[in-house]
């Protein structure tokens, strides 16, 4: 039966035609030597027997014809010795044929041959078979002077016998190392391209958009959801950013940056104007280290967030539209209260009962303000009117308004740390977020510590610390922590409130050019820091 190779990544099976190959090009070098030796014999004119040599190179062409023909890998291995053991037979012709012109070394051919192919019995068979054969010819035809190749014949046989079993075992052992390594290696292909078609599924699987994308900007993996986000056409779509309204500049869409190697976190944009058919898309960019820390490119993930953002829109729009409703008949309420309060002739009960109603309903009044204040119709829409203005005398009045509300729960506000610090603010704004952070400070405090505000400034800013002792601020709630309608809890203290004073305080703060940010650890209490600049050309 002929030999056949299995290919790995394709599952086909080819044959292999390696005997075929050997057995032509050892018969094909052999008569290529023979006739060359038999040409030297006719040139020098000197041939013993002429019918002799030409029946050896009879043999030798039909040998080698054989050799040609035959389809050796489809019969038993065994019969490809019939051609070395063949041309044993031809050079016994040819050396009978002219015994003087050095054809006995043709010898060494056949038998090299049948120690390759055989092993150790080729060796045996060859050195044995091809003495004998040997020294019948020279005793049949040798003179005095050829009697020495009697024993140098059979040990060149024999050298040149092993020789050749020795290159072929370890060439053998070459292949079948080269064989083995071959078919491994396709086998990692076969297993890699498994597994890049499953990756690919399940990328195509996801409705969310993932690009891979090399360390010189080109995108080297798309799936399906990303071709649908980002059609071919997408180009000639507008872009714009989160708030929907201003136009994305050219170069700053999420794929042109993340192909210029920037990382970025849940940035939104808008795709096409406004109306019917436009998306919100939601892009992250990562870069991908390999082990050696050296950037070799990064993903790119888009979300299609087109439902989360109109429904956030409607319950904007709707809480605006409650919230105006309930102001106007809520002004009208207080109004009255106001008007009642002022006489003097109410008892002392009644007058106390109207005072906790005009409190409640002045804090409803805030709320509603500050559910305003963060819908659509407020965001983005901050009335600030800076004046030049000592920050401290704001910061000391609201610390001033908070304390008995701390001295309820036996805690202490100490405000020693406040300096005298002029700005460009807007007084009522400023109050805002001053209230807002030493109120939470006071609210979500366990009780018996410490409250300290700081002030203090330099040449360009001027910094308020807002510094608590109480149970601080649950670690994953930091980043949230400036939303709205965000609620974090703490040790000893429930979520309390509209979520959304910290919110509206950031964008007061940032409405004057400045930022706020947060330091917590659960346990060790919290730290707000403001940084206000002082001049309004500051502002950015």
């Amino acid at each position: 039966m002929a030999a056949a190779v299995t290919t790995a990544r394709t599952g086909s099976v080819r044959p292999d035609r390696t005997r075929e190959r050997a057995t032509s090009v050892n018969q094909l070098l052999f008569g290529l030597a023979a006739l060359l030796a038999c040409g030297l014999v006719l040139v020098d004119g000197q041939m013993r027997s002429g019918d002799l040599m030409l029946l050896g190179i009879v043999l030798v062409f039909v040998l080698t014809v054989a050799a040609i023909v035959v389809r050796w890998n489809r019969v038993h291995p065994l019969l490809v010795l019939l051609i070395p053991v063949g041309d044993l037979v031809a050079v016994l012709l040819l050396q009978l044929g002219e015994p003087h012109e050095g054809l006995w070394m043709l010898w060494l051919a056949p038998a090299t041959w049948l120690a390759t192919v055989g092993g150790l019995t080729g060796v045996l068979a060859g050195t044995v078979g091809t003495s004998l054969m040997f020294w019948v010819a020279e005793l049949l035809q040798a003179g005095p002077e050829t009697r020495g190749h009697l024993v140098l014949g059979p040990i060149a046989i024999g050298s040149a016998a092993v020789v050749a079993y020795v290159a072929a075992r370890r060439a053998s052992a070459q292949r079948a190392l080269l064989d083995e390594q071959a078919e491994y290696l396709d086998h990692a292909v076969e297993r890699a391209r498994r597994q890049e078609d499953a990756v690919s599924e399940v990328l195509d699987a996801v409705d969310f958009g993932v690009v891979r994308i090399g360390s010189d900007g080109t995108l080297s993996i798309e799936n399906e959801a990303h071709a649908r986000l980002y059609p071919s056409d997408s180009d000639s779509v507008p872009l714009f950013d989160g708030d929907g309204v201003t136009p994305t500049p050219a170069g700053l869409a999420p794929t042109e940056r993340a192909r210029r190697g920037e990382s970025f976190e849940g940035v939104l944009t808008w795709q096409g104007p406004q109306g019917e058919g436009r998306r919100a898309l939601q892009s992250t960019a990562r870069r991908l280290l390999d082990a050696n820390g050296l950037d070799v490119g990064g993903i790119l993930v888009t979300r299609d967030v087109t439902a989360e953002q109109l429904a956030v829109q409607m319950r904007d729009e709707l809480v605006a539209s409650v919230s105006h409703e309930l102001r106007t008949p809520l002004t009208s309420v207080l109004g009255h209260l106001d008007i009642v309060l002022e006489g003097d002739q109410l008892p002392e009960s009644v007058r106390r009962s109207l005072e906790i109603a005009e409190r409640n309903a002045s804090r409803l009044l805030v709320i509603i303000g500050d559910i305003l204040a963060a819908t659509a119709e407020g965001a983005g829409h901050l009335d600030v009117r800076p004046v030049d203005e000592d920050v401290s005398r704001v910061v000391l009045q609201s610390v001033e308004s908070l304390e008995p509300r701390a001295a309820a729960r036996n805690i202490r506000i100490d405000a020693a740390g406040v300096e005298p610090a002029r700005a460009e603010i807007d007084p009522l704004r400023i109050r805002q977020v001053v209230d807002n952070l030493v109120g939470n400070a006071v609210k979500y405090h366990t009780g018996d510590g410490l409250i300290e505000v700081d002030l203090t400034s330099d040449d360009r800013d001027v910094y308020l610390v807002v510094r608590d002792d109480g149970p601080g601020i649950a670690e994953e709630a930091l980043p949230r922590l400036f939303d709205r309608y965000y609620r974090a809890e703490s040790a000893g203290a429930r979520a309390v409130g509209t979520g959304l004073g910290l919110s509206i305080s950031r964008d007061l703060v940032k409405a004057h050019g400045g930022e706020i940010t947060v330091q917590s650890e659960p346990g060790s209490g919290a730290t707000f820091v403001v940084r206000l600049p002082r001049r309004t050309g500051a502002i950015a």
